[in-house]
């Protein structure tokens, strides 16, 4: 009999352990210290262009927000490299290789007064097709430079996500090296 996976629980940690799972939305309400897992799929070896993803209007938070091509958190069992495979999957509709580049820790209230406390784990890859969808995850999708993201972060950070904002403002050297 296979074994149910609860997509709904995340690893809560301390002093980088787990150190139990709750379900995402008591964990974004209280505002705990958890783990996610940010993909970052480029179209070329160049890291020209990056495929970002709107997310869908069903989500609970940053629903309708313009983000990197996928993220999520891992499961209770579940490695936070298998964690990224399956978000994109998920989300998206395709695998590739993935490259692990960093991870950072972020705590921002979001505009429904929820919590974004996660350590980050941030993947690349390379991406050549276009997605196939998952609508109840995501609501479109496009091709855009790292230079006109930055130029468009700066001129309309509302339509963005806070992590996306975050990981191109202080980290996009790490992503492109």
């Amino acid at each position: 009999m296979n074994k149910k996976i609860d997509n709904d629980s995340i690893p809560i940690i301390k002093n980088n352990k787990i150190i139990g799972f709750d379900k995402k939305n008591i964990i974004h309400k209280k505002g705990l210290l958890h783990i996610a897992v940010s993909v970052f799929i480029f179209d070329t070896n160049d890291k020209i262009n990056l495929m970002l993803q709107k997310r869908s209007s069903k989500k609970y938070h940053s629903s309708l927000l313009w983000t990197n091509t996928s993220c999520s958190h891992p499961v209770k069992n579940e490695s936070i490299s298998h964690a990224a495979h399956r978000c994109l999957k998920n989300e998206m509709g395709f695998d590739c290789h993935l490259q692990y580049k960093f991870c950072f820790i972020y705590n921002e209230i979001l505009n429904n007064g929820l919590i974004e406390n996660e350590l980050d784990h941030v993947f690349i890859g390379k991406y050549k097709k276009h997605p196939i969808l998952n609508f109840k995850e995501v609501a479109n999708w496009k091709w855009i430079s790292l230079e006109n993201l930055i130029t468009d972060i700066y001129n309309f950070p509302h339509l963005y996500t806070i992590w996306l904002k975050i990981i191109i403002k202080n980290y996009i050297n790490k992503l492109i090296k």
